[in-house]
């Protein structure tokens, strides 16, 4: 990984509360459970700031104690906090069960009428959140939430083009988190025309354009996207293969436009937390295309994706510099002295 100057970047969307029961109990054993603080854009901000980064996070929490314990969350690991703004409605909340061996993982989502969701984009000056800004991250959760996050997130990229900002999506679809009267796809394609790095690959691809390229055809479904998307440079996908809920495999391929570049799959076993790890993916690329090339950004976008299995909580909190020592190691684990 190539050193460089430190790349100012900003993200946008919900932080959540997570409630969980220690140690893999079910909800209906627990007596207690773990606050943990993460929402996907949240968690890519985190992450990037624990490399090293400026980081800016954009979101709308609650004016009391739980927006307090969360903004603060944020500022614990460097993020800028800035341009958060609060208001009167809650803090959102999700329930994890986590899954091990053959026990799946479960999620409850209670994140309707919350701060983030009331939004109006009025609220946000993106001339001046953007100023000095390199990179510009998204995912396909925020445009769900409500018409005010969605209107605020169009805002937003139409001002990051203007600046020749780079802008980064992970266009992931939740069918039950859109609940006002619009059409996803529609709202997704016109979003990531405005995108230049986009992470994912053919279900996304098919999702958001009607098309059917099954997963083995990923070049094909990335030139496809590039031709509908002129303003995107490369495609990019975590791959996973799993034996059980303990045991993964992780691997990454990308597309810039005139090669394919793919990682070797690399195995975590036990799985300690699974929340979070396409964050971190989308973390370590974002940071390995401002610092290397992309072959580079590559294997350290899926070994920091590899590393977030190993980390307690929804964000990857390694350095850049650890993350390098464990490429370097070849995933060994041997204890650094």
């Amino acid at each position: 990984m190539i050193a460089g100057r430190k790349h100012r970047v900003v993200t946008f969307g919900e932080l959540l509360m997570r409630l969980s029961p220690p140690d893999y109990n079910c909800f209906v054993q627990a007596q207690q459970a773990g606050i943990f603080y993460g929402g996907t854009e949240a968690n890519v901000a985190v992450a990037l700031a624990c490399m090293g980064c400026e980081t800016s996070h954009v979101t709308a929490l609650p004016d009391d104690f739980t927006g307090d314990a969360a903004r603060g969350h944020l500022n614990r690991y460097g993020v800028d906090t800035s341009f958060v703004i609060r208001n009167a409605a809650p803090l959102g909340i999700y329930f994890l069960e986590q899954g091990i061996v053959h026990r799946p993982g479960r999620i409850v989502y209670n994140r309707d009428h919350s701060a983030f969701s009331a939004i109006v984009p009025e609220v946000f000056d993106w001339e001046q959140i953007l100023a000095g800004t390199s990179w510009f991250h998204w995912t396909g959760i925020t445009p769900a939430i409500s018409p005010g996050a969605a209107a605020a997130l169009k805002q937003a990229l139409k001002e990051a083009r203007n600046r020749g900002i780079t802008v980064s999506t992970d266009p992931v679809y939740r069918s039950n988190l859109w609940k006002y009267d619009t059409d996803p796809a529609a709202t997704l394609r016109e979003m990531v025309a405005l995108s230049s790095v986009f992470m994912g690959g053919p279900a996304e691809i098919n999702m958001i354009f009607g098309t059917s390229f099954e997963d083995e055809h990923f070049t094909d479904a990335a030139k496809f996207l590039m031709e509908e998307c002129p303003g995107i440079k490369s495609v990019t996908q975590k791959t996973r293969s799993s034996v059980n809920a303990s045991c993964h495999k992780i691997a990454a391929r990308c597309w810039d436009g005139k090669e394919l570049y793919v990682t070797e799959a690399v195995e975590i076993t036990p799985v300690v937390d699974r929340i979070g790890t396409g964050d971190a993916f989308a973390a370590g690329l974002i940071y390995g295309m401002l610092h290397d090339n992309i072959r580079g950004a590559l294997e350290f976008a899926n070994a920091t994706s590899v590393l977030k299995h190993t980390v307690p909580g929804d964000a990857c909190l390694l350095s850049a510099g650890a993350i390098t020592a464990v490429i370097r190691s070849r995933f060994s684990g041997r204890i650094i002295r």
